[in-house]
């Protein structure tokens, strides 16, 4: 074979360049599995929720939720958003108002950007506990 045969135009070359950069950065982009959160039975739980409303049984959820939590503290991975705000929800229909206001104190603990609407309802809790003591 001729040197003049081996030499690839320009174009061609860039062109190669081109498509392995393309799937080299590709293939590092799909590399990267892992979640920023930790979801586990969340999103079960909020299906649940939705799809049987009145029928979700809350101290399932709970406790589903609670082992979650537990489970990915454990692993040093980060709670989704919602969970904690979420729980306390929980705990307050069932009349738990002290783990209620703590699990929602903690969401907007770990989520800054959730405080307006946390505040609400920790304002409103907060009455609720004044107005039954009178």
């Amino acid at each position: 074979m001729s040197v003049a045969r081996l030499k690839l135009h320009p174009l061609k070359r860039f062109a190669r360049a081109g498509a392995l950069a393309v799937a080299l950065f590709t293939s590092a982009c799909s590399a990267q599995s892992s979640s920023l959160y930790r979801w586990g039975d969340y999103e079960d739980v909020l299906y649940d929720l939705y799809i049987r409303p009145g029928k979700a049984d809350p101290t399932a959820q709970l406790s589903r939720l609670t082992e979650d939590v537990t489970r990915t503290q454990a692993a040093g991975q980060r709670v989704p958003p919602g969970v904690h705000a979420h729980l306390g929800y929980l705990y307050y229909s069932q009349g738990q108002l002290d783990a209620a206001y703590e699990q929602f104190a903690t969401e907007k603990a770990l989520f800054p950007e959730s405080a307006h609407f946390v505040d609400g309802i920790l304002a409103r809790m907060t009455k609720q506990k004044q107005d039954k003591k009178k």
